[in-house]
């Protein structure tokens, strides 16, 4: 790079390049490396730049590391980052920008050559390409050590922990969060969950995972905070040029040359993004959700699931009297998680926390501002048809677990939601919070049953209806009306198949292997109206004083129970639905006297029955409760999906051929 090149066309034949490629020894001390670090260049933004850029250097990074073991070159020049590390701290505290720019450089030109090695050779070879040793004009591999890489990958923690985020800081934190997913990303190119690699050995278990707490604290702030990344990364002012932000939009400045990739000038500045809070999450997601073998411990993982809430008095854990790694505002991480649900990796981060940190769970469901949550939560589910499975099974596991909180399932009902403009199906003035996650829940059983035909989809959303149902209160008549229209849909295709098997159709007479599916789609069909059955008895048991307007489209649908009756399946739980409706029924024949009653006088009717209903006379059966338990090795879902966000949403590129741990058409 250095002050010679003005377009990535002129990449592979920059003469500074190529002389870190070429088969010159350069030590560490030579004047060449100030030379080769005086640049301007602003790394591609989107995936697509990021390609560019890769494929107009891959032929230097390909000539640097097959020299490297001869030169010494690379190894020098992660030496010289290492110095410029040490000293970072201080220079920043003298807001000496041209010294933390050009450490910057230094480690954006390591992470490129990074990423080719991690994409090109084993990590064995790129263990050797950090341990090669400059002696007397000569460079040798030192295949005892790796200690480079180790103090490489402790430097580049240590600038992130310490090094205060500021203006012309930003890039360099964003950098080194950036190399730390790309040396990580050593596990994409495993087709399984891989125990033994060199990188994540180091990261987990040598000098570096000392400071694991303070790195997940400061990758938790960085989300916190969204801090956007400044026009002027650099301190640009401070000689005298522009630096408006984004990869097309640099100016030549002073004494260096600006580098761009020749897009030629954009027509309008680029809107400042958080850029560091969303690959802060990543790598939160990459480190948290790492399996380390053989009975050992993620000290990311354990830091994520223990710390605590720095407005609590207390300090240690009550449970086992232990210190938290570190404490943290909740208010402000709760909030945070409010207004960026949107994304796949905030959801799964929340899950992450609510399933495995107790404090943050205790915390969340205490607040009161409860809706601030859920709306968003909801909003996903609402939207199933565009977004990816993954993203709509998260925000489902996220309320189950809510949804087995008592105080939760009371306080949703408590809570009225008005105007909610992504809900479109039907205009709705005012209802509880509760009863719209019933409406959204309901729907995203019946998108399943046409669209995923999903069996884990059906029993999760089922099983946090179930576990809400006791404490139902107040519903909507709309609500009560999908309730119970869930219940007819599925009561139509149980008649269907039913009718199927019975009279022999061609369907299923075609082939042995044709019934055997509709006997499993009856089974799966009756297992799900069960549940509704269930979940509808268990609120009239609890609180069907509460609950008029479902009595009252019980009453009105009350022929579609008819049939159950006599099905042993089903008997038991029909018992108690079929004693309210003949009471009720009794009471508005004794009203009607033969009249048309307006529904204001049904509800009437049926609001003076509850005052007199004893709850007593409905056969009792255990209480809904249903929890969520991880599958064993939940790894085998968790990485792949990590790392399918990474490809995905962390704005670098990534050669699909090479990908082996996911399936890029799975989500």
């Amino acid at each position: 790079m250095g002050v010679n090149s003005s377009s990535i066309g002129e990449l592979s034949s920059n003469e500074s390049l190529k002389t870190l490629a070429g088969s010159k020894i350069i030590t560490e001390d030579d004047p060449f490396w100030n030379q080769l670090l005086s640049f301007k260049f602003l790394p591609p933004q989107t995936c697509s730049d990021a390609r560019l850029l890769e494929e107009a250097t891959s032929s230097i990074c390909k000539q640097l590391v097959n020299n490297n073991l001869q030169t010494g070159n690379f190894c020098a020049l992660v030496k010289v980052f290492l110095r410029r590390a040490n000293e970072l701290k201080t220079s920043t505290q003298c807001n000496d920008f041209l010294f933390t720019w050009q450490t910057y450089n230094a480690l954006f030109i390591i992470r490129c050559v990074c990423k080719y090695m991690l994409e090109n050779i084993s990590e064995g070879r790129i263990k050797q390409q950090f341990s090669v040793v400059q002696q007397e004009g000569a460079a040798r591999p030192d295949g005892k050590s790796n200690y480079v890489l180790e103090d490489f990958l402790n430097a580049v923690v240590k600038i992130l922990i310490e090094v205060p985020v500021l203006d012309f800081t930003y890039m360099l934190h964003l950098e080194g969060v950036t190399l730390l997913l790309i040396m990580l990303s050593v596990q994409m190119f495993i087709p399984r969950v891989s125990h033994e690699s060199i990188i994540f050995q180091l990261l987990m278990s040598s000098s570096c995972s000392k400071d694991a707490h303070v790195l997940i604290k400061t990758l938790l702030d960085h989300f916190i905070e969204q801090k956007l990344c400044p026009e002027a990364p650099f301190g640009s002012g401070q000689s005298g040029g522009s630096f408006l932000y984004g990869v097309t939009s640099a100016v030549a400045t002073g004494l260096w040359t600006v580098m761009t990739l020749g897009y030629g000038a954009p027509a309008v500045q680029e809107e400042s993004k958080p850029l560091l809070a969303n690959q802060s999450l990543l790598l939160l997601l990459v480190l948290g959700n790492h399996d380390v073998h053989r009975g050992a411990q993620n000290p990311y993982r354990q830091a994520l699931c223990t710390f605590s809430n720095s407005q609590d008095g207390g300090s240690a854990n009550s449970l086992t009297g232990q210190l938290p790694p570190f404490k943290l505002n909740f208010s402000n991480l709760y909030e945070a998680f409010c207004h960026h649900f949107e994304s796949d990796q905030t959801t799964l981060l929340f899950y992450l926390l609510l399933h495995r940190n107790t404090n943050f769970r205790q915390c969340v469901l205490s607040k009161t501002n409860i809706d601030n949550l859920v709306l968003p939560l909801l909003k996903i589910l609402y939207n199933a048809p565009d977004s990816n499975s993954h993203h709509i099974y998260m925000a489902l596991i996220v309320l189950l677990i809510l949804s087995e909180d008592d105080a939760f399932n009371k306080s949703i009902h408590e809570v009225s939601v008005k105007t909610v403009t992504w809900y479109t199906e039907r205009s709705i003035s005012e209802m509880t919070l509760g009863g719209l996650i019933v409406l959204v829940v309901i729907r995203t059983i019946q998108y399943n049953m046409t669209r995923m035909r999903d069996k884990y989809l059906h029993t999760n959303c089922l099983a946090a209806l179930a576990n809400m149902s006791s404490q139902f209160h107040s519903l909507h008549p709309y609500v009560t009306q999908r309730i119970v229209s869930l219940f007819e849909l599925l009561s139509r295709k149980h008649g269907k198949i039913i009718e199927q098997l019975s009279h022999g159709s061609s369907t299923v007479a075609n082939s042995h292997m044709d019934e055997q599916d509709y006997m499993a789609d009856l089974a799966v069909l009756e297992e799900v109206l069960r549940m509704v059955l269930e979940i509808i008895n268990s609120c009239l048991t609890n609180t069907i004083h509460h609950n008029p307007n479902l009595v009252y489209t019980l009453l009105y649908k009350k022929h579609l129970f008819i049939s159950f009756k006599s099905n042993s399946k089903f008997q038991d739980i029909i018992q108690n639905i079929d004693t309210v409706l003949s009471y009720f029924s009794a009471r508005l024949d004794q009203h009607s006297e033969g009249k048309n009653l307006s529904v204001e006088e049904v509800l009437e009717i049926i609001r003076q029955g509850m005052m007199l209903w004893n709850k007593e006379s409905l056969r009792k059966f255990p209480d809904l409760k249903f929890k969520y338990v991880e599958e064993e090795e939940p790894e085998e879902f968790f990485l792949p999906y990590v790392w399918s966000l990474v490809y995905h949403s962390s704005n670098l590129y990534w050669d699909a051929d090479r990908i082996e741990l996911f399936n890029l058409n799975s989500q």
